[in-house]
């Protein structure tokens, strides 16, 4: 799987800022059942800046957006016990818009 992500370009760039300067950590962004989801579209690249800033409310918010729309409904489904991942996923694109994977560069 780690080569699977280092050969993704989508993992070479902050998925928040669209910045590739400086190093670029990957983030896993689901914790299900109190573990880290191990599943490439729960894994973002972020800046060492923007991951020092997960946890705030607005950063989260954005990195749930991007993870949720990089996820098939049946991938979600799977982890949609104590929250609905496909309704919060709908909820977040009416607030940010259609998620394409670079959204950075519009």
């Amino acid at each position: 799987m780690r080569e699977e992500i280092a050969g993704d370009p989508f993992m070479k760039r902050c998925c928040v800022t669209g910045r590739t300067n400086g190093k670029i950590e990957w983030h896993h962004n689901l914790i299900f059942a109190g573990r880290q989801v191990n599943q490439t579209w729960a894994i973002l690249p972020l800046s060492e800046a923007v991951h020092i800033q997960a946890r705030h409310t607005d950063v989260k918010e954005r990195l749930d957006w991007i993870m949720l729309n990089r996820a098939t409904d049946e991938q979600l489904s799977e982890y949609s016990k104590a929250e609905d991942l496909i309704t919060k996923r709908q909820k977040l694109n009416q607030k940010f818009g259609e998620w394409k994977k670079n959204w950075y560069e519009h």
